[in-house]
């Protein structure tokens, strides 16, 4: 049994694997998304108080529709990090507790581990090395995996999200949060040569990124051209265009480089359909005999099926901690 409250999704999950064959018996999840959307962004105070609302409710759900109970499992695992240390906070100490009532070993997972493992939902066979575009609202990396629990950060954000990037500029159209999902619903009727914005560090030597200048020249665009907020579609076509040029160039050279035999794509951001498609055009075409893969949409955003699966190749290795020094950690780094 799993437990994701790193952000604003109070999630639980029970995950069955027989033979590295992987079942989800339940995936529960809670969303804060319209209780945020006034704000234009997450809270952290009210995202803890609605985790402490939900995380009880929401663990029962889960082993209901799982239709098992608690003293049947072979352990539990929850996020311990990165993200907002008070929700984290809730998650871990819901785990502790359980962990400690009945008798069950816990596993402290990274978030983006996590995340990575999301791939592994489909239950496709996945070869090494993987190289893994996470791109989230937190975090745009790319991570090499060499093998489980074997991972390389070659490339990262220098300043600001790509996922962070999409709401800040949905901010600025005035078209909603969360930014990502409207911004290419709108896109899908604009032209995405319509305006002219940069692609930050598209031809840098290294791998990382950068989004903060794309931000700031949005802003400037709106400024100075009042006409963008009548073409809302085209401005969001342009924008998605430039800000996954770059995030597809820089997965793409660094594949060739370490010659990786898997493109994975995951973090919330994987649920954009441009992204996926530009990503899958360009993997075929220049890296034929790479596969590339992505999780069902449902794994995408934070949720505890990710966690769990995550944590069955730890429990394969008793990679377990200790009740009494398991911590959260808001910054924890892929180890």
């Amino acid at each position: 049994m799993s437990i994701e409250t790193s952000c604003d999704e109070t999630a639980a999950s029970v995950l069955e694997f027989n033979k590295n064959k992987i079942r989800v018996l339940s995936n529960t999840i809670s969303s804060q998304v319209k209780i945020h959307a006034k704000y234009g962004g997450i809270v952290p105070e009210v995202a803890a108080r609605e985790h402490i609302l939900k995380i009880i409710p929401i663990i029962e759900l889960a082993f209901k529709k799982a239709k098992t109970k608690i003293r049947e499992i072979n352990a539990i695992a929850v996020v311990s990090g990165p993200g907002l240390i008070t929700s984290l906070i809730i998650g871990l100490e819901t785990a502790k507790t359980l962990a400690f009532v009945f008798k069950k070993p816990l596993i402290s997972i990274n978030h983006l581990e996590a995340h990575i493992y999301s791939n592994w939902l489909t239950n496709k066979k996945i070869q090494f090395p993987v190289l893994n575009l996470m791109v989230s609202g937190g975090h745009t990396e790319l991570i090499l995996m060499t093998n489980h629990g074997k991972y390389k950060k070659i490339g990262q954000t220098l300043d600001d999200a790509a996922g962070e990037c999409f709401d800040k500029v949905a901010k600025l159209l005035k078209i909603g949060y969360p930014g990502g999902p409207i911004i290419e619903k709108m896109a899908r009727k604009g032209n995405e040569n319509a305006y002219v914005l940069p692609r930050p560090m598209i031809d840098s030597k290294d791998f990382n990124f950068s989004f903060s200048g794309l931000k700031t020249a949005v802003l400037y665009s709106i400024r100075d051209n009042k006409s963008i907020l009548k073409q809302k579609n085209d401005f969001c076509a342009s924008f998605q265009k430039v800000a996954i040029d770059v995030l597809v160039h820089k997965t793409i050279k660094a594949s060739k480089l370490y010659k990786v035999k898997t493109i994975a794509l995951s973090g919330g951001v994987a649920a954009n359909h441009k992204l996926r498609e530009e990503l899958r055009k360009l993997t075929k075409k220049q890296l034929s005999k790479t596969a590339f893969i992505y999780p069902k949409l449902e794994y995408c955003t934070d949720n505890a099926a990710m966690v769990a699966c995550a944590a069955y190749f730890h429990y394969q290795k008793k990679d377990f901690t200790p009740w009494s020094k398991i911590k959260v950690d808001p910054n924890r780094e892929l180890e």
